[in-house]
């Protein structure tokens, strides 16, 4: 397949493409599929079969294999070394995979260097072998879905014509409910953005469906903003005050919930006790696959 290739980019500043064509190239990519699953069963007495108490998935292991072709032992040597300097055991990145027109990228860690071997007495090309192992299984789309709430949006446009009664350069949207659609397998962690554009009470968003809240037990005023990030492992409250950044985890109303977004719809509401017309709320999602 034409359109089938590989990136990957190291958290050290390396980056390198393997497709069907040289120096660099792609004779297969394994584990991108195949999701292995631990499963905890339980057998009560006299009980035929058992019951499943847990699913967990476990780590997923990637294996890429390609080849690497110079005109000159120095140019075959040039590519082994950038190989090696790309694919470091010492930092963790992102191996992003194209496969037709669906590209998806996967947080990685580098379990085995590349292993190189030669095919013939020619010095010209040779096999390399690259293992991984990703701690998170799931693939990611390589953008986040940003969703707005409650913004103002510009009505201001040219040619500009003045009338008496006056012009609207601005509106509020109406709705205080939008519908996030998670388009991924599996449930999601998310980026939630309280902005005060003005003196903004105890800010909220509530999950219709599950009756879940997260809710911000503090006055905010013009210009701050609080983000709360409920991704697992990955659990954050900060406030930008200015540019100025801290730990806003004091502000966090102790019945919120770090909630998800399961697949498919999930309507979410925003408030605030006093000042809600000052407030917009922008949220975040990176849906999350089994395979690609």
């Amino acid at each position: 397949m034409q359109h089938e290739r590989v990136i990957y980019e190291s958290d050290n500043g390396e980056s390198i493409i393997i497709a069907y064509f040289f120096p660099y190239f792609l004779r297969g990519l394994s584990g991108q599929d195949g999701t292995k699953a631990n499963i905890t069963r339980v057998t009560g007495a006299g009980q035929d079969g058992s019951t499943i108490t847990n699913v967990v998935l476990a780590d997923r292991d990637l294996q890429l294999k390609g080849g690497i072709k110079g005109n000159s032992k120095d140019e075959v040597e040039k590519y082994r070394l950038k190989l090696l300097r790309t694919f470091s055991p010492k930092s963790l990145g992102w191996l992003q995979y194209e496969y037709g027109n669906l590209k998806r990228r996967i947080r990685c860690q580098v379990e085995t260097a590349p292993v190189f071997a030669k095919i013939s007495t020619s010095y010209r090309y040779q096999d390399f072998l690259v293992d991984f192992i990703c701690a998170n299984p799931y693939w990611q789309d390589l953008a986040s879905v940003k969703s707005e709430i409650a913004i103002w949006r510009g009505s201001f446009e040219f040619p500009l014509e003045l009338v008496e009664e006056g012009i609207e350069i601005g509106f509020r949207e109406p709705s205080l409910i939008v519908n996030v659609f998670n388009s991924g397998d599996v449930a999601c962690g998310m980026k939630i953005q309280f902005k005060a554009l003005a003196t903004v009470e105890n800010p909220s968003l509530f999950n219709v469906n599950t009756r879940e809240e997260i809710k911000i037990n503090k006055v905010m005023e013009a210009g701050e903003i609080i983000t709360v990030t409920t991704h697992f492992q990955n659990k954050r409250v900060v406030l930008d005050q200015n540019g100025v950044k801290s730990n806003a985890f004091m502000y966090l109303d102790l019945s919120s919930t770090f909630m998800q977004l399961e697949p498919g719809d999930n309507l979410l509401r925003y408030d605030a006790d006093d000042g809600i017309d000052n407030l917009e709320v922008s949220i975040w999602h990176t849906p999350q696959y089994l395979g690609v």
